[in-house]
């Protein structure tokens, strides 16, 4: 990967070593133990030099360009062929492209544009996917304040890149794990005693982490703002209860709408005065945009 690559990732909140990690790993379960990719050894001379286009199959919001031309480039490296592979930019993260664009323009080896090319569409296509279904929540929230916000429902290992997808396609990120954000959920709740005893539990063990707390009910919300929450999570609540919490909470605490959230409702949810809708579906159950690799040869 190259001094430029690893600027351009941080740029975009991504730790390039974390990235190089999930690429290692991705290339690892391709080329297995001898690090090869027995077609393109055997049909492609090592001299040859290609000339390959990454196009939109279809139309949507394009994420994770740096990511795929890392893949591109460590993948020269892996395979020890002594030459690198030059990136071109078309695209831009968070851009809505057409069915037919071209988004950037490697060249290269032969053997690794194509040795490098399943495993940098399947992030791109991954990531693209949860940057476009993103956009579609945030385009049915605009003229109201609510943002859609991810979940921790998020695959295995990907995370990071998930969560930057959101964020290309105008989401925000609620925490990345368990680690830098309380969250009292309901079974938190019943296992300390109640509302204000998990809040009250959580700020004297952990004092400086931020704190968010699921309520079902106005009167359980009233509960949490009147211990300190100042970030309720407003679980299934109907908008006709949603406007209530709004009006009896005020700006007392950040307000989620969160639970059974379906794109259909995102602007009467929105509508309601909250200020986020989280939604898992944002990272479970994107589908993929499709985008292919057209290669040129000399």
């Amino acid at each position: 990967m190259t001094a430029a690559r690893e600027r351009e990732l941080r740029e975009a909140g991504l730790d390039p070593e974390q990235v190089r990690l999930i690429i290692d790993g991705a290339l690892a379960e391709d080329l297995g133990p001898d690090l090869r990719d027995v077609t393109s050894v055997a049909t492609i001379p090592v001299t040859q030099t290609g000339t390959a286009d990454v196009v939109a199959r279809a139309d949507g919001v394009v994420a994770g360009l740096a990511v795929a031309a890392a893949v591109f480039e460590l993948t020269a490296q892996l395979t020890g062929t002594g030459r690198t592979v030059e990136v071109s930019m078309v695209a831009r993260d968070g851009a809505r492209v057409a069915r037919g664009a071209v988004l950037a323009t490697v060249t290269g080896p032969t053997r690794t544009l194509l040795t490098a090319e399943r495993t940098a569409l399947n992030l791109l296509c991954r990531m693209s996917g949860v940057a476009t279904h993103t956009r579609a929540w945030a385009d049915a929230l605009a003229g109201s304040k609510a943002m859609v916000l991810d979940t921790r429902k998020t695959t295995p290992g990907l995370r990071a890149l998930e969560k930057y997808a959101v964020r290309a396609g105008g989401g925000t990120n609620k925490r990345m794990g368990l680690h830098d954000v309380a969250m009292i959920k309901d079974n938190h709740k019943y296992a300390a005693g109640g509302v204000a005893a998990a809040y009250r539990r959580v700020r004297e063990a952990f004092p400086d982490v931020p704190v968010q707390v699921e309520v079902d009910t106005l009167a359980e919300a009233v509960e949490a703002v009147e211990a300190g929450a100042t970030f309720l999570l407003l679980d299934n609540m109907s908008p006709a209860l949603l406007a209530e919490v709004v009006a009896v909470v005020g700006d007392r605490a950040e307000l989620e709408a969160t639970g059974g959230l379906t794109l259909a409702d995102a602007a009467e949810v929105g509508a309601t005065g909250v200020d986020f809708l989280s939604v898992g579906a944002l990272t479970h159950s994107s589908p993929i945009l499709d985008i292919a690799l057209d290669l040129r040869t000399e």
